[in-house]
């Protein structure tokens, strides 16, 4: 099977968990067996993998996430990497073109594309596997899958099948209704346009060239801030004549929003959490290494993480997003490819952070103009290039940077270090990366940029 998972969006309906670089998809709240939580990006890899271990998954995004699904997936996964937002056409377009010209997909196998972050069990992914199949084998271009409503939803659009078999063809697309036009819609046999579908990959190449002049993947990548920005339902699925869907009757949640992302949850607290008796339908998600203590609450959802604190009614939480479009500070958190960091102050000339550097994992070799930076190991081992000089570091050892100076971490065992960046203007865009010095033991596939 070879499956593109659509990884777009800043998920700011999740804040505080979710930021402009850590979108809905790598908050980790689901428990898996062993105790752990796991993201839905991790979730819906592995149910991807348990069904077919020699899938093809391919994460098309923006750069800005690339890190993340490293850090989160390994880099076994395949990512095609939108230079900049162009909506879901130009970054399907990109994706068959990668498949084709990177990773050597023939032409002639199908393709599935779905969102990367649906809530669902293993069912979906084994109709995903039968969906690719009835792609390969149908005179259709496109077959969807329609999923089968469970109430009149005003936030899907709505697919009118020709018959009530499994697969049928498509009668006619339906834009997102009021929730009476939707009922409507439902008593014809009408299914939810999850925005899942399949096809052969010579035919998005095709309609691609027809659209858009380019050669290759190198070429469109080059171009593609040049490309209008239209989805693939209006600029292929509308002008499609040929278009099958295949009903799914399983579990299906799009988890968008605070009030669904609760339902999902096996508990109702995740992190240090007091709920006392008289809690009612109550959800409560820390980050933060202090105790959160609700009391006498009912339908609230309770959200703490270094980017704020959310304490909402679980019906308004819906309505989250313009009150957080207008919040600007420094991002707070974020996963790199490496590890992760998280700033714990910020002074008008300094910011101090805590850097955790996965085993055998390193920053890239940079430099900053503008600043000095402070590194003090807390945990672990591991070595320092300073200027092309090498030395070994362990907890409590102090390493001091000044401005200018090339500089890097590599963890030999997983690491933790407080980082204090002194200067008059901090800032991410203050940095000048370096090729890796010669002469270290190195395994440099492992460390992305």
């Amino acid at each position: 099977m070879n499956i593109v998972l659509l990884s777009g969006g800043s998920g700011k309906r999740l804040w505080p968990l979710s930021n402009d670089t850590r979108s809905k998809q790598f908050i980790k709240i689901f428990k898996t067996e062993t105790g752990d939580y796991e993201s839905m990006v991790q979730r819906v890899y592995r149910q991807i993998l348990t069904v077919d271990s020699s899938a093809t998954v391919t994460i098309a995004t923006s750069k800005s996430q690339v890190s993340a699904i490293h850090n989160q997936l390994g880099t076994d996964v395949g990512v095609s990497v939108e230079p900049c937002r162009r909506d879901t056409f130009p970054a399907i377009a990109l994706a068959a073109a990668y498949l084709h010209d990177v990773q050597g997909v023939p032409e002639t196998e199908s393709v599935v594309v779905c969102p990367v972050d649906p809530y669902v069990e293993q069912d979906y992914f084994e109709a995903l596997n039968a969906l690719g199949r009835c792609a390969a084998n149908s005179e259709a271009n496109l077959v969807l899958m329609g999923i089968e409503p469970t109430y009149p939803s005003a936030k899907y659009g709505y697919i009118i099948p020709e018959e009530k078999e499994a697969v049928s063809r498509v009668s006619r697309f339906k834009e997102k209704p009021d929730e009476e036009t939707a009922r409507e819609y439902i008593s014809k046999g009408a299914l939810w346009n999850g925005g899942v579908f399949a096809f052969r990959l010579s035919y998005v190449l095709q309609r691609a060239h027809e659209l858009i002049e380019f050669r290759d993947y190198q070429d469109l990548f080059k171009k593609y801030d040049t490309l209008e920005k239209i989805s693939f339902d209006y600029a292929v699925v509308e002008h499609e004549p040929h278009i099958e869907v295949m009903r799914f009757g399983g579990m299906w949640k799009d988890m968008g929003t605070w009030n669904t992302l609760t339902e999902a949850m096996e508990s109702p607290s995740i992190g240090k959490a007091i709920l006392n008796e008289t809690c009612e339908n109550v959800h409560v998600v820390n980050e933060l290494d202090v105790p959160v203590l609700c009391m006498g609450l009912k339908d609230m959802v309770v959200s703490a993480s270094p980017e704020g604190i959310l304490v909402s009614d679980k019906a308004q939480s819906s309505y989250i997003k313009p009150f957080v479009d207008a919040i600007d500070q420094q991002i707070m958190f974020a996963e790199k490819s490496w590890g992760s960091f998280r700033v714990i102050d910020i002074e008008e000339e300094s910011m101090t952070i805590k850097v955790t550097l996965n085993a055998g994992h390193r920053m890239n070799y940079h430099s900053h103009e503008r600043r000095d930076e402070v590194w003090t190991v807390i945990e672990g081992e591991g070595r320092t290039i300073i200027d092309g000089v090498e030395r070994k570091v362990k907890a409590g050892d102090v390493i001091r940077m000044t401005a200018g100076t090339p500089h890097t971490i590599i963890a030999d065992t997983a690491l933790q270090v407080i980082e204090v960046q002194l200067g008059k203007d901090i800032s991410v865009g203050d940095k000048r990366k370096y090729p890796s010095p010669k002469n270290t033991d190195i395994d440099s596939h492992k460390f992305q940029p």
